[in-house]
């Protein structure tokens, strides 16, 4: 199973719309109720261009991306060139518009072995062989 940003990015933030259910879905990460989950190394790089647009110091992301790595029962995927060519083709293929939205798709496809990602972007369903899971209906709030 693996996480998107949107998640990771909630948990951060002070005030996010998604954070009640970020700060639940970390912890049944941390407690072990999920698995091992995944991240692709990519959101790290989604998360730092979000928040330098929003006007976060680096100081202030550097203690995010500090948080969001120190999680218990999370790794990140790196990517390489094959995760690479499938991005770029998933983004024609699926006509996305989003090379991090492309990168999490190809990471899933080829790297996750239940190809399951938790995430509120309804991208992901249009892409077969991906399951996604809002993580409003895996926390039940």
């Amino acid at each position: 199973m693996m996480i998107e940003t949107d998640i990771l990015y909630a948990y951060v933030k002070p005030h996010d719309w998604l954070k009640p259910v970020a700060m639940e879905v970390i912890n049944m990460i941390e407690r072990g109720e999920l698995g091992i989950v995944y991240a692709s190394r990519e959101a790290l790089h989604e998360m730092y261009y979000v928040s330098m647009a929003e006007g976060v110091s680096l100081d202030e992301f550097i203690e995010r991306i500090a948080s969001v790595t120190a999680i218990e029962n999370l790794e990140f995927i790196d990517t390489n060139y094959t995760v690479d060519l499938l991005a770029f083709t998933l983004m024609r293929q699926y006509n996305l518009s989003s090379v991090f939205d492309a990168y999490y798709a190809a990471t899933l496809l080829s790297m996750v072995e239940d190809r399951t990602i938790i995430s509120t972007d309804k991208v992901f369903d249009a892409i077969p062989g991906i399951k996604r899971i809002d993580p409003r209906d895996l926390v039940k709030c």
